[in-house]
C-alpha cells in the first residue's frame, strides 16, 4: 500500500503510542502499590510487552511495515530496505508517541503513583533502569538484545527487490514471540529497552509530569538504551548485508 509520508508518520506515532501505553502499562500495573496487578512479576512483564508490540504491528503493519522504533528503522535503512530521507522522520514519529503513550499511563495509574513511595519504582515504569550498573556491560547486553531483533526481523522479513520490511512483514505474532523471548532470555540485566524510543519517549514523560516524589530521571544513563540499540541496528545490518553478498 502506498501512502504519503505524512500518513506513515501518523501511523507510526499511533502504533508506537499503544506499544508504549501498553508496555508501560505492564510494568505500572505489576509494581506500583495497591495495584490489582502488583507482584505478577517478570513472565507477566515480558508477556505484555510482546503483545504490547504486537497490537502496534496490527494498526501501523499495512501502512509502514510498523518499525515502530528507531532502531529497526536505522537498521532497515543501513540494510538497504528502507529511504533514508524517512529515517528522521520516522523516528521523532516514534519517540512523541512513546512520550504520548507514557503520559496516558501515568493519567491512568495516578492514584498508584501518588500511593508508591519508591522513586526508582516510578521512574521503572517509564525507562529503563540496569539491575546492577555498569555502563560497559549495560551497553553490550543493549546492542546484543536489538541486534537479535533487527537481524531476525531482516531474515524473516526478507523479500528480494523489495523495500517493505519491518515488523510487520515478519507478521504480528511471530515478531511479539521475538520481544517475548528477548525479554525472557537478555532482558535481566537492563530491563531490554532495545528500543530507544520506548525509553526516551517515556523518560521525557517522567521528566516532565508532575509525579508526586518522582525523583531523578537518571539522565546520566538515558544514552545506554539509545545508543546501544541502534549500534545493534546497524550491526545486525551489517552482517545480513554481508550473508547476502556471500549467497
Amino acid at each position: 500500500m502506498k501512502v504519503s509520508l505524512l500518513v506513515q508518520c501518523l501511523f507510526e506515532f499511533i502504533g508506537t503510542f499503544v506499544l508504549v501505553l501498553l508496555g508501560c502499562g505492564v510494568v505500572a500495573c505489576v509494581s506500583l502499590r495497591k495495584s490489582k496487578g502488583e507482584g505478577a512479576g517478570w513472565v507477566v512483564v515480558t508477556l505484555a510487552w510482546g503483545l504490547a508490540v504486537m497490537c502496534g504491528v496490527l494498526i501501523a503493519g499495512p501502512y509502514t511495515g510498523a518499525h515502530l522504533n528507531p532502531a529497526v528503522t536505522l537498521g532497515l535503512a543501513a540494510a538497504g530496505k528502507f529511504p533514508w530521507e524517512y529515517v528522521l522522520p520516522y523516528i521523532v514519529s516514534q519517540i512523541a508517541g512513546g512520550i504520548l503513550g507514557a503520559v496516558i499511563v501515568y493519567v491512568f495509574y495516578k492514584d498508584h503513583f501518588d500511593a508508591t513511595a519508591e522513586a526508582e519504582t516510578k521512574l521503572g515504569v517509564f525507562a529503563t533502569i540496569p539491575a546492577i550498573k555498569n555502563y560497559r556491560r549495560n551497553m553490550i547486553c543493549e546492542i546484543v538484545g536489538t541486534f537479535i531483533l533487527v537481524l531476525v526481523i531482516l531474515f524473516m522479513g526478507d523479500k528480494e527487490n523489495s523495500s517493505e520490511v519491518g515488523l510487520g512483514s515478519v507478521g504480528a505474532l511471530p515478531v511479539a514471540l521475538l520481544v517475548v523471548v528477548i525479554g525472557m532470555s537478555l532482558g535481566g540485566t537492563t530491563g531490554y529497552a532495545i528500543n530507544p524510543a520506548r525509553d526516551l519517549g517515556p523518560r521525557i514523560a517522567h521528566a516532565i509530569l508532575p509525579i508526586k516524589g518522582k525523583g531523578s530521571s537518571q539522565w546520566s544513563y538515558s544514552w545506554v538504551p539509545i545508543v546501544g540499540p541502534l549500534l545493534g541496528g546497524v550491526l545486525a545490518a551489517l552482517l545480513y548485508l554481508l550473508v547476502k553478498e556471500l549467497m
